[in-house]
């Protein structure tokens, strides 16, 4: 129960309020949301990945074995897309949209906070969420652009040239050089970097709120059910499959589960408003997820307990 009330209090309520209040300003103003979409692509979302990169303490050990877990699980999830995508006949833009809602999870304004609150702020579990936060960083900026522009047919050196103005790309390696370097950041220029990854959260749940303010409550019931079931509850099984298989025990294990467990993430919704690919869709599956994940995020969390 008191895993339910934190998830609740702490994660759902204040994800919908802000929410709320982009549903609001979008009727009240009619806000722009392609504006809202770049911000978060170009300014804040890469200001957030740097700054938790920068500022993290990860080892090489941790951060290979954590690398190959999710390149398993990814490979895995990927391969299960392709079978529901097929057995369920989806075209167009559906394909990618209905994938991305499953691959794509709430690695970072989610996932962390939740993970240090199981752990009780262990540092070694949250440089483990911290590397798979860059990796969920980073693929909605490459492959699911490609992606999206490829189901619709788009120039693919057009689609190359789009992914490669993408700051977050560039953003981790550069991280992790001036980590690595120990190169100091002058304190002028860390506090913008802080001003603007602190609005990341904000921002990012007004864009959802304005994209469901402006969308048509046509809920496709089937779609969104079944990608809720994809992310929060298959999710979560193949990733302690892979755990098993790869023999980790302990508290890296249930890290690595956890981490599996959390909803889709916003990034779905800022590739389909940006492209205009099923962004009504998109934007139900994230809202649904993050309000049944309050039971299955739950439920993960004391199953967790019992890996050894």
């Amino acid at each position: 129960m008191t895993y339910f009330t934190y998830i609740l209090l702490n994660n759902v309520v204040p994800l919908t309020i802000m929410i709320a209040i982009g549903v609001i300003l979008y009727r009240a103003f009619k806000l722009d949301i392609r504006t809202l979409s770049k911000l978060n692509f170009y300014l804040f979302s890469p200001a957030l990945v740097f700054k938790m990169l920068y500022e993290s303490s990860l080892s090489l050990a941790v951060l290979g074995q954590t690398l190959l877990f999710f390149v398993l699980f990814f490979a895995a999830m990927f391969l299960l897309m392709e079978v529901v995508i097929r057995l369920r006949g989806y075209k167009g833009g559906m394909i990618p949209a209905m994938r991305n809602s499953v691959i794509f999870y709430n690695s970072a304004n989610y996932a962390i906070p939740l993970n240090q609150l199981v752990f009780v702020g262990d540092a070694f579990t949250l440089s483990i969420q911290i590397i798979i936060m860059m990796m969920q960083s980073l693929l909605p900026n490459t492959y699911g652009i490609y992606a999206v522009n490829a189901s619709k047919r788009n120039d693919m050196k057009q689609t190359l040239r789009t992914i490669l103005t993408l700051p977050v790309i560039y953003i981790i390696p550069i991280a992790f050089l001036m980590k690595g370097l120990d190169i100091p950041i002058p304190g002028p220029v860390y506090a913008p970097i802080n001003y603007v990854s602190d609005a990341f959260i904000a921002t990012a749940l007004l864009t959802l709120g304005v994209q469901l303010g402006s969308m048509k409550w046509t809920f496709n019931l089937t779609d969104v059910m079944l990608s809720n079931v994809l992310r929060l509850c298959v999710g979560p099984a193949v990733g302690f499959l892979i755990v098993m298989l790869m023999g980790i025990e302990g508290l890296m294990a249930q890290a690595l589960v956890l981490s599996c467990a959390v909803p889709t993430s916003l990034s779905s919704v800022l590739i389909a408003v940006e492209y205009d690919n099923e962004p009504e869709f998109s934007s139900q599956a994230v809202f649904s997820s993050t309000i049944f994940s309050i039971f299955t995020v739950t439920l993960v969390i004391y199953l967790i307990k019992f890996i050894g």
